[in-house]
């Protein structure tokens, strides 16, 4: 799967009007199952406690509109799903230009931009619009209609575990987390789920797996919360490394967040690749922290989680409304997301111990695996060969050498292939 059909995906999500709940996550996750055949979905009803949270009813939205007193839409839910506070009650009311302004919500940074708004856990009813729009109302008597209601229902989410293939898998995981909730947002809602899609046809395909990856999908916050309230010993026990996809569809610089601490497998690895994959990332702390990261570092949780993205979650301009639409993201923005992911992914399988087999350094040459005439600048090619067996003494992991002779892994895993093949190293 490529950046073209990660990007077509796309374009099937973004019409939908999701929530945290209900229709539009099932459709929404009806259509990813078609790609992964084995995603399991599963339901939590309501009024079910998950640590400190409830999960809340269904919200079921079938018309909204705001009409002027001659018939005219000022919007329309039909016309774009952002005009609706998320989770509105039902309203039927006729009032005065002052009272609707009560029930409007705007972007003041944007102006030409519809806002997403939601009230989830508090009752109430509203609309949202641009604030030019907003601004060049007149006075005149307004009819605010939201055909919705709250039910007892379930909160819809899915996972799917992909087990190691190898000979000697290591018994632990690769944790991969995206959420499906947000109504037509490219960028924040679209991205992460298609980069998942991508990345499990790419963990299909890997040969000789020593990690079992899971991926997990369901609504923000209180999807993961959920997921943890049900998961929590199965991914302390196995996880060695986890991260959360959002925000992985646009082109520009890539984002590191780091785990609560900064110092685990996937932060070591994430940073590893960024270093030596794009030298103008931009590095956060935690304290910048988005997304659902929240929830898998929060204490006595603290799982190795960070997240790699490319413009940060809550930190790009048409972040949270209308402006985050389909012209946002592209083929080759997800292609870069899939080619780092892919590295990093690479990089995990092949973090081992590794020790040379023989003392001093081995006779390269009778393998072919050195030149075999001796001049200036004939050793630069193998540079990195000679780098990794000098720091190969089964103290240091691949990621530590990495760093310590300034080669990338993706350098260095066909070096290592030889060398196993060869029995020149073995795996401490």
């Amino acid at each position: 799967m490529n950046g073209q059909d990660m990007y077509k995906l796309a374009q099937r999500l973004f019409p939908i009007p999701r929530s945290i709940t209900g229709k539009g996550v099932r459709d929404s996750l009806a259509i990813i199952k078609e790609y992964v055949p084995e995603l399991e979905i599963h339901e939590t009803p309501t009024g079910t406690q998950v640590f400190d949270w409830t999960i809340p009813q269904e919200w079921e939205i079938n018309e909204a509109y705001i009409e002027d007193s001659k018939g005219n839409r000022i919007i329309d839910f039909a016309e774009h799903n952002l005009h609706v506070l998320g989770y509105s009650e039902p309203i039927d009311k006729y009032v005065s230009l002052e009272e609707l302004l009560e029930y409007v919500y705007v972007d003041e940074a944007r102006p030409g931009a519809i806002p997403y708004v939601t009230s989830y856990y508090k009752k109430r009813s509203g609309f949202c619009m641009s604030k030019n729009q907003r601004d060049s109302l007149k006075q005149d008597t307004y009819h605010m209609y939201i055909d919705s209601k709250l039910k007892d229902g379930f909160l819809t989410y899915a996972d799917v575990v992909i087990p190691a293939d190898s000979e000697h898998p290591k018994g632990k995981e690769i944790y991969f987390s995206t959420y499906i909730c947000h109504p037509s947002m490219a960028n924040n809602e679209c991205s992460g789920p298609c980069l998942m899609v991508a990345l499990i046809d790419a963990v299909k395909k890997m040969k000789n797996r020593k990690y079992d990856y899971r991926f997990y999908i369901g609504p923000e916050t209180i999807g993961s919360i959920n997921y943890l309230a049900h998961n929590l010993k199965t991914l302390q026990d196995k996880m060695a490394a986890g991260f959360v996809l959002t925000c992985e569809g646009d082109n520009r610089v890539y984002s590191y967040i780091p785990s609560r601490e900064g110092d685990t497998l996937a932060d070591r690895v994430a940073l590893n690749v960024l270093k030596h994959h794009s030298k103008d990332y931009l590095r956060f702390t935690f304290l910048d922290r988005a997304s659902d990261e929240r929830q898998y570092c929060a204490p006595g949780v603290d799982l190795p989680v960070c997240c790699v993205c490319r413009s940060r979650c809550a930190g790009y301009p048409e972040y949270h409304t209308s402006d985050d639409d389909l012209t946002v993201i592209s083929p080759e923005g997800f292609d870069g997301s899939l080619q780092v992911y892919t590295k990093i992914i690479n990089a995990l399988e092949y973090n081992e111990n590794y020790k040379v087999t023989c003392f001093c350094e081995p006779q390269l040459g009778k393998r072919g695996l050195y030149p075999t005439v001796s001049k200036r600048g004939s050793y630069d090619e193998v540079a990195a060969m000679r780098h990794l067996i000098a720091y190969a003494d089964g103290k240091r992991d691949l990621l530590q050498i990495s760093e310590k002779i300034g080669q990338p892994i993706d350098v260095l895993i066909p070096v290592i292939d030889r060398m196993l093949s060869e029995s020149l190293f073995e795996i401490v």
